[in-house]
């Protein structure tokens, strides 16, 4: 039974969890006035599970907060008759304290009609926070149920210049190599212990999608979401996947697919075509949200250097903008288009290393789509390489993964 006494139980014991952890945070580069709420709008930040969303939120409010956690055991069962409990709670909470300026709501959207509820909080003058793991805070669905009154957030796991904030190194090839290694999930970094990630790759799978998809066949899930981390980079479709994996129906793939996808787990990238149609239709590139967490759980013992650099740059551009597509004909292929809205601005040909064999090719990659767009810009990036090359009348730079992932000038894109 919810009481006014288990809310604040529950609020107690989730802010000396992340007090704990804010001791061991970091400044990320995401700004201030980004996290912060605006009078009359809900700021709705979604990410991955465990990337640092609540507790950075916490940092940054401290005590003139409520912060609740709508996934602890001692709220199982809240429901939306529970909510005129939540409200005693709350003036309980402003009595005791003498403020309360914002409300954290965290991992809310497992309450049906909490649109309504945020929505009345924003009526009584309160600053309203939500935080979740599910892109589903982001559909078009909220803009109608919330009337256009909240403002968006995604959060990802440490970028490289995060990283290197977090574990005090320079950023230079040696860091370089240890991000690719270890990935940017905070707590993993803390401790190092791999059971971290194996648990938050099965609490992914099972809480965040199998939980609330009412998914029984968690093992197709898993098999699924194993294949797909151990693929990073090549290209898939429903019937392939079906087909290789000896898995159910075409459409119940699919359904996988996007639980996976609005979980943050994985990203779909499709080739760059006008037509929307195509771009469904056509094969898909497959990419995880986190290269530490595919190397833990996939356990490879080949060199995927290759296959993990071209993962991480494709975060790194992911985090600029949600609007990246591969480009691909017979004759040549570029790994990444990328721009604001439909409209392509720069060519990406992701590289390890540029040799004798393979320069040809990944230069004629990049320069031939370009000749596709009108004003695209082209750019080679490699692990520890830079040049300037000229192509078919097309000078192409290469530059290197400390540059790339330093400069924000050379992938900044509109959202």
């Amino acid at each position: 039974m919810i009481t006014v006494e288990t809310i604040l139980l529950a609020r107690m014991q989730q802010k000396e969890k992340n007090d704990l952890r804010i001791k061991d945070f970091t400044s990320r580069s995401v700004e201030l006035n980004e996290i912060k709420p605006l009078p009359e709008f809900a700021k709705i930040i979604t990410g991955v599970r465990r990337c640092g969303k609540s507790t950075l939120v916490q940092m940054l409010l401290k005590d003139s907060s409520f912060y609740i956690n709508f996934e602890d055991t001692t709220l199982y069962g809240f429901t939306v008759k529970d909510f005129p409990i939540l409200d005693e709670a709350i003036a309980q909470f402003v009595k005791e304290n003498g403020k309360c300026k914002y409300l954290c709501f965290d991992e809310i959207q497992s309450v049906e009609g909490w649109e309504v509820y945020v929505h009345q909080k924003l009526d009584e003058g309160f600053l309203v926070v939500v935080t979740g793991s599910n892109a589903s805070l982001l559909s078009s669905e909220l803009g109608t149920r919330l009337t256009g009154r909240h403002l968006d957030l995604e959060m990802f796991p440490f970028s490289f210049s995060e990283f290197c904030s977090f574990k005090k190194l320079n950023q230079n090839v040696s860091s370089f190599s240890k991000y690719l290694e270890k990935g940017g999930f905070p707590e993993f970094l803390k401790t190092g212990s791999n059971e971290i990630l194996q648990n938050l790759f099965d609490d992914i799978l099972v809480r965040d999608i199998a939980v609330r998809n009412s998914i029984r066949d968690i093992r197709t899930l898993k098999v699924l979401a194993l294949y797909l981390a151990s693929n990073c980079g090549n290209l898939v479709t429903g019937s392939k996947l079906s087909a290789q994996l000896g898995l159910k129906t075409n459409v119940t793939i699919l359904e996988y697919l996007s639980y996976l996808e609005k979980s943050y787990l994985f990203y779909l990238v499709p080739k760059f075509d006008y037509s929307a149609k195509a771009q469904s239709i056509n094969p898909k590139k497959v990419y995880c949200v986190d290269t530490g967490l595919v190397k833990n759980v996939t356990l490879s013992q080949n060199d995927d250097s290759g296959r993990m650099f071209e993962n991480a740059v494709f975060m790194q551009l992911r985090r600029q903008t949600k609007n990246i597509w591969y480009y691909a004909e017979q004759a040549f292929e570029c790994d990444f288009l990328y721009g604001n809205k439909s409209v392509p601005e720069k060519a990406v040909q992701v590289c390890y290393k540029l040799t004798n064999e393979n320069r040809e090719r990944e230069v004629r990659g990049v320069v031939e789509t370009c000749k596709k767009f009108e004003g695209v810009k082209p750019y080679i990036v490699t692990f520890n390489q830079t040049d300037k090359i000229s192509y078919d009348g097309m000078i192409v730079p290469v530059v290197s993964a400390v540059e790339f992932f330093s400069d924000s000038k050379i992938i900044h894109s509109k959202r």
